[in-house]
C-alpha cells in the first residue's frame, strides 16, 4: 500500500482523483490539501464521496511526506512553493499545464513567462499510448490537457504513419467542468445554459502540445457547450497520398489493439456512428474515429473523452499504475452509463 497526497483537492480534478483513488487497492489517501478550506471536511465539497471518504483539507504548507503527489493546478509564478511541493514525495503527477511544453519560447507564447523554464522538458509526458516505456521508470510526470489527449489519440497514429499533410485543423469542444469549479460570471447556469460558446476563435493552449506530440502543423479553436462534462475534438486534415478507409482503420489498430482505453468507433448504422462524450462520461475510455472522402482525401479524425477522468484524472491513475508496475485498469474500470 503506497500513500498519495492532492494538491488542490477541492477542483473538480481533485474530486475525480479522490473518487478513483478512493476504489483503488494499493494507495491509502493520506492528505488532501486546500487554502481556502483548509480544516473542512473533504465530503463537504465532494458529497459523492460521503462514507468513502474520510478526510479533512489541509493547507498546503501542512502537507505532509507522502510516496505518491497528484498536482491538480498551477503553482503560477510560485517556484519555491512548487519545489517544497515536489520534495515531499519521490513520485509526482502533474495535471497542470506547468510542464506540459518542452520549449520555453513556446510556453510563453500560449501560457506567458514561466517561474521556473528550467523545469520545461524534466517531466514525462503522462500519455500511456505513446509514453508506456517511459513511465515505467517515470517520476516526474506531465499529464496533458483534456481536448490535447483527444486530439492527440485521434491524430497520432496517422501522423506517424506519414498519411497526413501537415496543416491541421483541431475545432474542440468542452463541457463546463473544463472551466474548474472556481470558473466565474461567464459560467453561471444563466449564462452558460443552452450556448454554443466559441471562447478561443484561434490559437487554444492546447494546440501547441498537439503540434508537439504529433510534429503537425496544427490550428485550433474550442467551443463550450451545454454539457457537464465530456470533450469532444474534431480534426481536419488531408491526407499525403491516396488512402482507403481499411488504410486508416489499420494504422489506428496498429496504434491500438492492445490497448485497454482506446477504442476505434466508425460504423456505418446506429445512433453513435462515431465518438461521442456523452457515452463516456465516468470512465477512462477516449475513443477515436474517422470519416474520409476518397475524392479528394479530406479526413475527418474524431476523438471523445471524459475531460475529469480519460482527460485528467483517470489518465493520471493510469500512469501510476503503469510506474507500479499493476494492472493499468486498477481502479478505471467503470465503463460509463447509458442512457445518461
Amino acid at each position: 500500500m503506497i500513500s498519495v497526497g492532492v494538491v488542490g483537492g477541492a477542483g473538480y480534478i481533485g474530486g475525480e482523483l479522490l473518487r478513483i483513488l478512493s476504489g483503488h487497492p494499493e494507495v491509502d489517501i493520506t492528505a488532501v490539501t486546500s487554502a481556502r478550506l483548509a480544516g473542512r471536511r473533504v465530503d463537504g465539497s465532494h458529497p459523492n464521496l460521503r462514507g468513502r471518504v474520510d478526510l479533512t483539507y489541509v493547507a498546503p504548507e501542512r502537507l505532509p511526506e507522502c510516496d505518491v503527489l497528484f498536482l491538480t493546478g498551477s503553482m503560477g509564478t510560485d517556484a519555491d512553493q512548487r519545489h517544497a511541493m515536489v520534495a515531499r514525495a519521490k513520485h509526482v503527477y502533474d495535471l497542470s499545464p506547468d510542464l506540459r511544453l518542452t520549449d520555453p519560447d513556446r510556453y510563453r507564447e500560449f501560457y506567458g513567462g514561466h517561474p521556473a523554464p528550467e523545469l520545461l522538458g524534466t517531466a514525462t509526458r503522462g500519455l500511456p499510448e505513446a509514453d508506456r516505456a517511459a513511465l515505467r521508470t517515470a517520476d516526474s510526470v506531465s499529464v496533458p490537457g483534456c481536448m490535447a489527449t483527444a486530439a492527440i489519440l485521434a491524430l497520432r497514429p496517422l501522423a506517424v504513419a506519414g498519411l497526413l499533410a501537415p496543416r491541421v485543423t483541431v475545432d474542440g469542444r468542452v463541457g463546463s467542468s473544463g472551466s474548474g469549479a472556481s470558473a466565474g460570471e461567464m459560467n453561471l447556469h444563466a449564462e452558460r445554459s443552452g450556448v454554443l460558446r466559441v471562447f478561443a476563435p484561434l490559437n487554444h493552449r492546447h494546440q501547441a502540445e498537439i503540434a508537439q506530440a504529433t510534429g503537425l502543423d496544427v490550428r485550433m479553436t474550442a467551443t463550450g457547450v451545454d454539457a457537464v462534462r465530456g470533450v469532444q475534438v474534431l480534426c481536419r486534415a488531408t491526407a499525403s497520398r491516396d488512402l482507403t478507409e481499411a488504410d486508416i482503420r489499420a494504422a489506428y489498430r496498429a496504434a491500438y489493439a492492445a490497448e485497454p482505453f482506446v477504442r476505434v468507433v466508425t460504423y456505418k448504422r446506429g445512433n453513435y456512428r462515431l465518438p461521442e462524450p456523452k457515452i463516456l462520461i465516468g470512465s477512462n475510455y477516449c475513443d477515436v474515429g474517422f470519416a474520409l472522402d476518397p475524392d479528394d482525401g479530406q479526413l475527418l479524425l474524431v476523438g471523445a473523452l471524459d475531460n475529469l477522468v480519460k482527460g485528467g484524472a483517470g489518465n493520471a491513475v493510469q500512469c501510476l499504475n503503469i510506474r507500479m508496475g499493476w494492472d493499468e485498469s486498477l481502479g478505471l474500470d467503470f465503463p460509463g452509463l447509458h442512457p445518461a
